[in-house]
């Protein structure tokens, strides 16, 4: 299991060549970890949660919240001791093998590519309630919703995957001040949204407050932890961090923990202005999220319910007395959730390239377009995976997909973490993760308890993408690795390789990267 081991040493040597500047404080870090989190999940699964656990979600994002700083404490030593700008594919590289990194690296894959399409759903729903709201039409179901959801093919989600793949192959770049405006954008319309939403409450409405049980709260906890997916944009930065010691642990918690309270706070707003009762069926159990059933349920009530909302926030403040306020939130969200898009795209882009220059992919997915300098092969099977992914499913089965790579990734990371701390406990170390025999099983546990938590659909679909990745492992990419061919390359930090996941702030560099 432990065998063909990206030399850490090799690593390093690469990532001395380009040594960061120590110039980020707790504050930052807490800026760039609320400005990386924030808004793209609870735009897009309020409904979802809602669904799955009634006014109980609100447990669940802290259940999430709470997994994901034990994973983040973990991700941020291994980011911190491997310092190039990889993520845990590299990670798991130098520590665990090849075999292990060749599936982190194809559930990362999984990961960023099915979350792009599930934000492109998310930014479909809000943008066509926006435009029927303001515009007085109705644009029939068929055309901006897939089949599993009443219709037959998500045409906005479409256009909008296709328009960030053409922006990304033309060589697109994060812009700093663009995504400082987009995150005031996101926190702005939440907080109005709270504002407006939280002094109507009716505590009769939290009442039952978990009608599916502890069940329907682990579920959907599971599916909202994709509301917390970029906050390994802190851990990441611990290279950059003046006393990464002290300043790591306040960043990554304090970051959280201010998402949490956020969430908390819509949440608490959503369910006590119009309630949030998920629908049964027959049998008095919960319909499943993007189903037909769920679909046939709510045409029956005229989507008159949160949980039929596509737009939940919007759709929330509208039925409250605020319906420009409500399209205010939907252009918020229009505006803001394509930016994700594209870092999203960037970060499934960046894996394929890598490990295509490690020897493990086709030589082609790393070829660069002549003209525009990006990697435009990739880049654009990328687009059409999204794209069809965005067209015909619903965007919660498309969350918990995404959600179970990345929690496979994270248990990785955790236990990787442990092992080195057993291999090779006298490297130098910038961060260590406190109480690691602690803080790294309750990291796997709760990745795990999560990913257990997620439907059926999910963990099949999982089980079957890692049997092919185990399948291409042994039948291509085994005996062509460079590390197998004895040559050992660090390619994470080539110029011509595309930017991190990460989005950019004004006056703080990009962690793992060039400054933004």
């Amino acid at each position: 299991m432990f065998g063909r081991v990206k030399p850490l040493d090799a690593i390093l040597a690469t990532a001395e060549k380009k040594s960061l500047h120590r110039s980020l404080g707790a504050f930052q870090l807490t800026m760039l970890g609320i400005g990386a989190v924030i808004g793209t999940g609870i735009f897009v699964l309020t409904a979802e949660a809602a669904q799955k656990a009634g006014p109980g979600m609100m447990l669940s994002f802290v259940i999430a919240g709470v997994v994901c700083a034990f994973a983040a404490l973990c991700y941020a030593e291994m980011a911190a001791m491997v310092p190039v700008s990889g993520s845990a594919y590299t990670y798991s590289y130098a520590v665990m093998g090849e075999l292990i990194a060749w599936m982190v690296g194809w559930a990362l894959i999984l990961e960023y590519a099915v979350a792009a399409g599930a934000v492109s759903v998310g930014w479909s729903g809000y943008v066509v309630g926006l435009i029927e709201n303001v515009f007085h039409i109705d644009i029939p179901n068929m055309l901006v919703r897939g089949p599993f959801d009443g219709g037959l093919i998500n045409l906005p989600a479409m256009l909008i995957a296709g328009l960030v793949t053409w922006l990304l192959v033309i060589g697109t770049k994060e812009s700093a001040t663009v995504n400082a405006a987009l995150v005031v954008i996101k926190v702005s319309a939440l907080t109005l949204f709270i504002i407006l939403a939280v002094p109507v409450m009716n505590m009769e409405r939290f009442s039952p407050f978990m009608p599916l049980g502890f069940g329907g709260v682990g579920a959907a906890a599971a599916s909202i932890f994709f509301a917390y997916v970029g906050f390994d944009a802190v851990s990441t930065a611990a290279e950059e961090t003046k006393n990464p010691q002290r300043n790591m642990p306040i960043g990554l918690i304090g970051s959280l923990t201010i998402c949490t309270i956020f969430y908390l706070l819509v949440a608490a707003g959503v369910i006590g202005s119009v309630g949030a009762q998920p629908m049964l069926g027959a049998m008095g159990e919960g319909l499943e999220p993007g189903s037909p059933e769920l679909a046939a349920s709510c045409a029956a009530v005229a989507d008159q319910a949160v949980v039929c909302s596509k737009e939940a926030l919007a759709w929330t403040l509208r039925q409250i007395g605020w319906p420009q306020i409500g399209n205010l939130v939907g252009l918020a969200a229009g505006l803001a959730l394509p930016s994700v898009i594209l870092m999203m795209m960037f970060g499934q882009t960046r894996i394929f390239f890598v490990m295509s220059r490690d020897g493990l992919l086709p030589a082609m997915f790393s070829k660069i377009h002549p003209q525009y300098n990006t990697p435009h092969v990739i880049t654009i099977l990328t687009g059409i995976g999204v794209a069809l992914f965005a067209a015909f499913f619903p965007v919660g089965l498309l969350a918990n997909i995404s959600n179970s790579g990345t929690l496979f990734a994270f248990a990785a990371v955790s236990f990787a973490v442990l092992v080195i701390r057993r291999k090779d406990p006298s490297r130098h170390r910038p961060f260590r993760t406190p109480f690691i025999y602690l803080t790294a099983p309750l990291s796997i546990a709760g990745c795990g308890y999560l990913f257990f938590s997620l439907d059926d659909k999910s963990k099949l679909l999982f089980v079957i993408w890692a049997v092919i990745g185990l399948i291409v492992y042994f039948a291509y990419s085994r005996s062509r690795s460079h590390v197998g061919l004895g040559t050992v390359e660090v390619h994470e930090d080539d110029a011509d390789a595309p930017p991190q996941p990460v989005p950019p702030l004004p006056g703080v560099p990009t962690p793992g990267g060039p400054q933004a």
